[in-house]
């Protein structure tokens, strides 16, 4: 029986390959980094399934690729997928929810505590040899707590949830939330009050943006927003950087609205050099790497190679739900 052929746009693990190679009829990129787009737009045409991390599929590609069956995803997020040209051709999106969780709000947690207690700042300042008896006053480097903080999270989902987990427990945070409905085993579990965006933004001490990117929460967080939070706040984006007016926020912070960020995310990435957030010493930037651990990379990617397979041989798959239907018919 002919196996279903299949395009992997990275090096993959040895015991991730030889399971896919079992299954499927797989070509791999063998060079460092990503297959460049334009040669997988060149090569697609042939293949039923693809293996990547992103860049869009959209009409454009899919016009290329006229047996693809299956884009599987090593990512949670798929904002790259255009659901409605994939429903037209029928082609399934899958995704790797979970396996990143317990990653990504270990960094939200990290971000909120470089950023409250200056930790990059701070760090900076005792390489440039500025930390000198008399230099300067030790009131000039005190940051904030993070513990007994309120934390606001916008967006309970997976992530939201191992986070309000982190701050309860481990920081004994007061936990306000946001999301589209209200979470009852959340409150029980953590104590935390569901409440409006408004409330939120007024309360909070660190609010923590964890939303997935869509045309409803593209710049959810705006200038308004802003002007609602406290002086001494700080806010924390993990979530894709298209959900915030960048430039607003980048004003926000230069006219003290609020006190400090922390970045994994931005706008446009690779994050331009000029971009004026990376001038502020009130701002922690970090190059998106919300689940890069080597563990974490792994089973994404194990996963991943799960939904190729099952979605070629009838097997089960985490399909995005907008695209649910497509293995339910």
């Amino acid at each position: 029986m002919t196996k279903p052929k299949v395009l992997l746009t990275r090096k993959l693990a040895e015991p991730i390959l030889a399971y896919l190679q079992e299954h499927l009829d797989c070509t791999m990129w063998d060079q460092e980094g990503s297959m460049p787009r334009a040669e997988l737009e060149a090569k697609i045409h042939d293949y039923e399934g693809v293996m990547l991390s992103g860049g869009p599929i959209n009409a454009s590609f899919l016009e290329k690729a006229p047996r693809l069956r299956v884009v599987s995803s090593v990512s949670v997020g798929y904002n790259h997928f255009d659901i409605e040209a994939m429903r037209a051709r029928r082609v399934i999106g899958t995704h790797t929810p979970y396996v990143l969780d317990d990653t990504v709000a270990d960094l939200v947690l990290a971000l909120m505590l470089s950023a409250g207690r200056r930790v990059a700042e701070l760090d900076a300042f005792v390489k440039q040899g500025n930390w000198k008896k008399g230099g300067v006053k030790e009131e000039q480097l005190f940051g904030m707590d993070v513990h007994h903080a309120t934390v606001g999270i916008i967006g309970m989902g997976r992530i939201g949830e191992a986070i309000a987990k982190r701050a309860v427990h481990g920081f004994d945070m007061k936990l306000l939330y946001h999301s589209r409905t209200a979470k009852p085993d959340i409150e029980a579990r953590f104590g935390g009050r569901f409440c409006s965006l408004e409330e939120l933004l007024k309360e909070a001490d660190y609010v923590v943006l964890m939303t997935p990117l869509s045309p409803e929460t593209a710049k959810l967080i705006r200038a308004e927003h802003f002007d609602l939070m406290k002086p001494t706040a700080f806010f924390i984006n993990a979530s894709r950087g298209q959900t915030v007016d960048e430039q607003a926020l980048t004003q926000a912070l230069q006219q003290g609205k609020i006190r400090g960020a922390g970045l994994d995310v931005f706008e446009l990435e690779p994050v331009s050099p000029d971009n004026p957030l990376l001038k502020l010493p009130n701002v922690v930037t970090l190059p998106h790497i919300g689940s890069a651990t080597d563990q974490t990379r792994y089973e994404m990617a194990k996963l991943a190679a799960h939904n190729l397979v099952g979605a070629l041989t009838g097997g089960k798959v985490h399909v995005v739900p907008e695209l649910k239907e497509l293995v339910e018919a």
